[in-house]
């Protein structure tokens, strides 16, 4: 059973959310402006709340990034109600949290109904990339890098893969004045997400945690800068690749949490010009490419490959695949998704690529 609701979610009538024993799987993206506290509070209210399900430190502490639950504490639960920000990255770990919930629910014999109660996509109706190509990290939905759905959207999707026979509602975005007024990153979604630019940076700066090169983790601006004790940025080195829509600075930074914490870091910052069709991922993999056949140093760790989940693309940063065929690949997968995505669409724009062709 599933349902699109175009009414906020105190007006919702189901004897599940009225009487029934509520858990609520969130962030502090579930603040409500018009009521002047969070999600939850509206169930303690009613005194039918069980449970909150949050990150387990304040919300911008580094390297909090996991929503933990046991399938035993959703057992007797009449509802689930999900109010997280998805940041429109097949990877962020919040989002794999919630497609976790849904893989327990399908498994359970009396499972709880799931209600999402939407948020607009800050990375927008953008497509990057490809869908799975074979394995790939645990609880991630069959989309592309950076999908260009909202989180119902992708639930819809992913409760249809997984064949799921518990209800699930979707409050639309457009229900209620926070998920309709609020910037979808006026409230941060995570410690490694602060910015309006970070979306824009994810989809492919992501893939650095997953290297030997810090992606700014324990800085002010992860994901727009990049770097290593191994990088030479001395004058005269000649600057990464980039494109007619960014500009490289070279930087140094010291991380305070996380890879290379306390150590001095020598890299570039990635300098987004005004209102681009920037394509974080192709330029990701380009910058990959370049520091593997410069910097004997760069080194991809074991679960690379699990994250990318794309040989075409790891083949191409390996230098075993032309920049040429690299562009081609990345469209048809693209164009591939955005005709699957259509079905599972529940707001009237499209989700859409950019173009991406280069040459190294």
């Amino acid at each position: 059973m599933f349902s699109f609701r175009t009414t906020p979610l105190e007006d919702q009538l189901d004897k599940a959310l009225l009487e029934g024993r509520v858990a609520c799987f969130c962030t502090q993206n579930c603040w409500d402006t018009a009521r002047g506290n969070y999600m939850y509070e509206l169930f303690r209210e009613r005194g039918n709340l069980a449970t909150v399900f949050s990150p387990r430190d304040t919300e911008l502490t580094p390297l909090t990034n996991h929503i933990e639950f046991t399938p035993e504490e959703l057992e007797g639960l009449n509802a689930v109600v999900v109010e997280i920000q998805d940041v429109g990255v097949r990877y962020f770990n919040y989002t794999r949290d919630v497609m976790h919930l849904m893989e327990v629910l399908s498994k359970m014999e009396e499972a709880p109904s799931l209600y999402i109660v939407d948020h607009v996509n800050p990375a927008g109706r953008v497509v990057e990339g490809s869908m799975p190509q074979g394995a790939c990290e645990a609880w991630v939905p069959k989309v592309p890098h950076r999908h260009g759905l909202s989180l119902g959207e992708l639930c819809l999707l992913y409760h249809s893969e997984l064949g799921a026979k518990f209800a699930l509602h979707v409050i639309s975005a457009n229900a209620s004045e926070a998920t309709r007024d609020l910037l979808p990153w006026a409230i941060a979604p995570c410690s490694d997400i602060p910015g309006m630019f970070t979306c824009e940076l994810y989809s492919g700066g992501g893939l650095w945690n997953n290297t030997n090169v810090s992606p700014g983790i324990g800085t002010a601006r992860p994901y727009e800068y990049i770097g290593a004790p191994f990088i030479k940025t001395s004058p005269g080195t000649p600057l990464p690749p980039s494109d007619d829509n960014v500009l490289m600075r070279p930087c140094s930074f010291t991380p305070a949490c996380g890879r290379y914490e306390g150590t001095k870091c020598f890299g570039y910052q990635i300098l987004l010009r005004p209102n681009p069709e920037y394509h974080s991922l192709v330029h990701t993999l380009r910058l990959m490419r370049h520091l593997k056949s410069t910097t004997a140093d760069f080194a991809l760790d074991q679960e690379f490959s699990l994250k990318l989940s794309d040989p075409v693309m790891e083949a191409y940063i390996m230098g075993e695949v032309s920049s040429q065929d690299l562009v081609q690949h990345v469209k048809t997968e693209e164009q591939k998704w955005i005709r699957k995505a259509k079905k599972y669409l529940l707001y009237d724009d499209q989700p859409f690529r950019i173009k991406s062709d280069f040459s190294d």
